[in-house]
């Protein structure tokens, strides 16, 4: 177990420096090219990514966000708010943003409407009961 360790623990450092590296801003590279930091660690595996994490980004990277480890806890400075947690979203709901079209005037308009519908589906009702020249008795046909 030991001897495993002893090669995935370098192993998984070895990557996150190199993936740390290649995905970092060029501005925030610090001492050599950022080129130069990703032959250092595919080159040195241990001794590179451990001199990438230590001197060769910005120390404000690692603290992202103002919080805790691994950037999270911040206080929100650049945090983004779940909708139900964001105050000018939940303001924003209690305002009242219909247009005029979008209110119905009278209930008149609705009732016609249902109306009409209510008699389309009697109708079509009707005619799938209702026999046809193909089916005088009325059945159902069986699909083949």
């Amino acid at each position: 177990m030991l001897r495993v360790l002893m090669i995935l623990v370098p192993l998984a450092l070895d990557i996150y420096a190199f993936i740390d590296c290649l995905t970092t801003d060029e501005r925030k590279v610090r001492g050599l090219p950022k080129l130069a930091w990703v032959f250092l660690i595919l080159l040195f595996p241990l001794f590179g990514a451990i001199g990438w994490l230590i001197a060769g980004r910005e120390k404000s990277s690692q603290v992202a966000g103002g919080g805790g480890a691994f950037g999270f806890g911040g206080r929100g400075q650049g945090r983004q708010l779940a909708p139900d947690d964001n105050p000018e979203f939940l303001a924003s709901l209690s305002k009242d943003d219909r247009k005029p079209s979008d209110v119905p005037t009278s209930g008149n308009d609705e009732d016609e409407m249902l109306k009409r519908w209510e008699e389309d589906l009697k109708h079509r009702e009707d005619d799938l009961r209702s026999p046809d020249q193909d089916n005088p008795e009325g059945r159902a046909k069986d699909k083949d």
